[in-house]
């Protein structure tokens, strides 16, 4: 395994940087929010389940930027750090998105986000520790496992909620993607019992932030 690259105050500086802004601020989507025609009128319970569930969406996105900020930090690729840092801008896109449709549902975000955002940076370090070939392997299943979950949200959205349901399409589309690249940089496959605990965190995670 190569040597780790060096953690250089710049490099310690943008990563608490990437960390406040993204769970105290209000991100900026460089991307048009994805159009649709306006969703008709929902009922209140109809708006708190479309919240809520893009509430668990903007978590996601959080854990995302935090995934990828460990991962990139410890890379040894320079072009594995770039392919992380492009999918990281488009999750900030999908932050924005989903915070918008969170205010226009009459929503508010996770109380945990904070909790969020340490934990997966947790994870995103410990993948980047055991070098390039695990750590986008951890990112392909990662994203693998958000575009299964996005695609169970357009199944429980209200049918009305065209708006939502738009957001989440593209967001699952550009998941599959990030995925794909992380496949073509040369990705291992996780073992399953790894894949199982993920998949048993992300339920975890969704059910609490369901609710916070």
């Amino acid at each position: 395994m190569s040597a780790l690259p060096p953690l250089t105050l710049d490099k310690v500086i943008s990563v608490l940087d990437m960390g406040l802004r993204t769970v105290f601020s209000s991100a900026i989507a460089s991307r048009p929010c994805p159009q649709a025609t306006e969703s008709s009128t929902l009922s209140d319970s109809e708006r708190q389940h479309a919240a809520a569930l893009m509430r668990i969406n903007h978590v996601g996105e959080v854990c995302a930027q935090a995934l990828y900020s460990g991962q990139a930090l410890l890379s040894r690729n320079p072009s594995h750090v770039e392919a992380l840092k492009q999918a990281s801008r488009e999750e900030v896109d999908h932050l924005a998105w989903c915070e918008q449709r969170i205010a226009e549902l009459g929503g508010r975000k996770s109380l945990l986000n904070p909790l969020w955002y340490g934990a997966s940076f947790g994870m995103g370090i410990t993948a980047g520790l055991l070098g390039d070939k695990w750590n986008l392997g951890f990112l392909a299943e990662t994203e693998h496992q958000v575009s299964a979950h996005l695609d169970s949200h357009l199944h429980t959205l209200p049918p009305q909620d065209h708006a939502s349901r738009a957001i989440v399409a593209q967001m699952k589309a550009d998941e599959e993607q990030h995925a794909d690249t992380a496949e073509q940089l040369g990705g291992a496959a996780l073992p399953g019992p790894l894949k199982r605990v993920m998949r048993l965190a992300s339920k975890v995670m969704t059910h609490t932030a369901y609710r916070l």
